[in-house]
């Protein structure tokens, strides 16, 4: 049973694409179970302290579920490579084919099985199951390192620059949102090398929430109206910073940002992976630049989008949200998984 809001957008471009309608209309549903089995998964593990067990469940359950998919699916952002990791590794293909030769679409896949597994681990507020796919060539192939970040809402397009002071990029957002900056909620990865980005905010005047994991849940906050967070500044991790420009996409926001290239292997790595300006700055639009884009996640624990995975007797609730480009949808649904008894009963709470 799935309790569905649907709210769509224009199609910024009224174009109709067969094969991206494949895309986003057959596989975002499959998608949606491939998140919602793994946040199940990792959150019977809640608050036990184990991380690696609770991200090796969720990793296993995405894994199984999309392997029963039928698709052509290659993991371009995964855990790691394939020495690091014994299952969606970068570079691994999953999915199954029609035993009668029907065509299957082909697509790049972007997983973080579980964002935030200290949260989940902790049972803090804020982890999520969560993916995005497009057509072949619709995601960066980013390499494992961190990357400085802007994402803002729609509003604010074009408004913020990395290279700007802090300063002036909290004034512009205020004065696109038609408030002070006094009223602004920037959100920052509380770690030691934010601190000068840390004493730079406060100085201007605007509210600061510090987080300790989750900085891609945040950039979709950010680029939702009314969710009480206004910027996401700071730097994360690249791979999550590729994801989180495939929701910001479908959400018509805006985002910015640069690897941060600090080390000789980075630049060896960074050379091999034919990337060959180490100082670009990304948009969003060049981080996931595929035409069909597919993003879902799935609450594992609370947080300010989605609710956690809520265990009851007759069965489990999960809270998803569902983002599609092309088709211009985003979906906010909350389905109940019905426990498999003779006697079962469903509530509405």
């Amino acid at each position: 049973m799935a309790i569905e809001v649907r709210t769509e957008t224009a199609n910024p471009d009224n174009k109709a694409r067969s094969f991206g309608e494949n895309i986003e209309s057959d596989l975002a549903p499959k998608f949606i179970r491939v998140v919602e089995n793994a946040a199940v998964a990792c959150a019977r593990t809640m608050g036990r302290g184990e991380r690696e067990l609770s991200d090796k469940v969720a990793t296993e359950s995405m894994r199984m579920t999309m392997d029963s998919i039928p698709m052509r699916g290659t993991i371009v952002i995964g855990e790691g490579e394939r020495d690091e990791a014994p299952m969606l590794y970068i570079g691994e293909k999953l999915g199954a084919e029609f035993r009668d030769g029907t065509e299957v679409p082909e697509v790049d896949i972007a997983v973080d099985p579980l964002e935030g597994t200290n949260l989940c681990a902790t049972g803090a507020a804020g982890s999520i199951t969560v993916l995005a796919a497009s057509e072949a060539g619709g995601l960066l192939h980013a390499p494992d390192c961190y990357m400085e970040k802007i994402v803002v809402g729609p509003s604010c397009k074009g408004a913020v620059d990395l290279d700007a002071p802090v300063a002036e990029n909290l004034l512009n957002i205020a004065k696109q949102l038609e408030r002070n900056v006094q009223d602004l909620v920037v959100v920052v990865l509380d770690r030691p090398r934010h601190k000068q980005l840390i004493d730079d905010i406060r100085a201007a005047g605007a509210r600061i929430r510090l987080i300790s994991d989750g900085d891609l849940s945040a950039g979709i906050a950010a680029a939702v109206i009314g969710t009480g967070v206004h910027a996401v500044m700071g730097s994360g991790g690249a791979p999550e910073g590729v994801i989180t420009a495939a929701a910001v996409r479908c959400l018509n926001g805006y985002m910015l940002g640069r690897l941060v290239i600090n080390k000789p292997e980075l630049e060896e790595r960074i050379a091999r992976m034919g990337i060959r300006d180490k100082n670009k700055v990304y948009r969003a639009e060049d981080l996931a630049p595929g035409n069909q884009i597919i993003f879902a996640a799935t609450g594992v624990t609370d947080g300010a989008l989605l609710k956690g995975v809520r265990f009851f007797g007759e069965g489990t609730r999960t809270s998803s949200i569902v983002l599609t480009l092309m088709t211009g949808k985003v979906r906010f649904i909350e389905s109940i998984h019905l426990a498999k008894k003779a006697d079962v009963k469903v509530r509405f709470a």
